[in-house]
């Protein structure tokens, strides 16, 4: 069973199947999973500089894709959780009613901030916890992600030259 995991590794990591690498890490990498879609990026554009749009764009998706993933996780996740609490309501902290008062107020524009290392992916499981509306959401991952890499990309491509 576990023998074409390898199979899988070496087919994505062929020089034709870079843009397919980069958006499968790039969406993996904008789940839960700590993970980073930087160096996959810079390592396709250090073997094919010409592909910089093209390797943006696909890592934008991917990334893009990963965070609608989240914000589906997280919408079934207070389903299930709401299913089983109906009768007792824990108490919040402070900073969950502030965090949670944030969200509600600025709705899908707090998508933008889906790129920050460490809270933006679970921004995007939190958005869908919330309820907030997917369409809008998902734009929103869209244009912090491209907004990254694009200045990522761009500052090491011209560090590393």
């Amino acid at each position: 069973m576990d023998a074409w995991i390898p199979t899988l590794l070496h087919w994505l990591a062929l020089p034709e199947f870079g843009l397919s690498t980069v958006f499968v890490i790039a969406l993996i990498s904008a789940t839960l999973l700590p993970m980073g879609s930087e160096p996959a990026v810079i390592g396709l554009l250090q073997l094919r500089p010409d592909l910089f749009w093209p390797a943006i764009f696909v890592a934008t998706a991917g990334n893009t894709l990963g965070g609608m993933v989240s914000w589906w996780m997280g919408r079934g996740a207070q389903r299930a959780w709401s299913a089983t609490h109906r009768a007792s309501r824990p108490k919040r902290s402070r900073h969950e009613r502030l965090a949670h008062v944030w969200l509600r107020r600025w709705g899908p524009k707090t998508c933008l901030l889906s790129w920050l290392p460490i809270v933006g992916d679970p921004l995007c499981a939190v958005a869908g916890w919330l309820h907030l509306p997917f369409w809008p959401c998902s734009a929103y991952m869209a244009v912090g992600k491209f907004l990254r890499y694009l200045v990522m990309t761009s500052a090491l491509v011209w560090a590393l030259a």
